[in-house]
């Protein structure tokens, strides 16, 4: 399993406040606690956790 996150918002720019984005993150953890990542843009915050099943070594994504 893994989970996705976001926040998009025209009026707000999302990506100054990464605390929201990594609450949510917190949330989902239980859906992949092997790697997370975050990515920070213009009106957008996307954020990914992955749980690691194949190639557990090497696999990273």
């Amino acid at each position: 399993m893994c989970g996705i996150a976001g926040i998009y918002s025209q009026s707000i720019d999302p990506s100054n406040n990464p605390d929201i984005l990594k609450r949510m993150l917190a949330r989902i953890q239980h859906r992949g606690p092997d790697e997370s990542g975050i990515f920070l843009g213009q009106n957008i915050a996307l954020g990914n956790v992955r749980l690691s099943i194949i190639d557990l070594a090497t696999g990273q994504q």
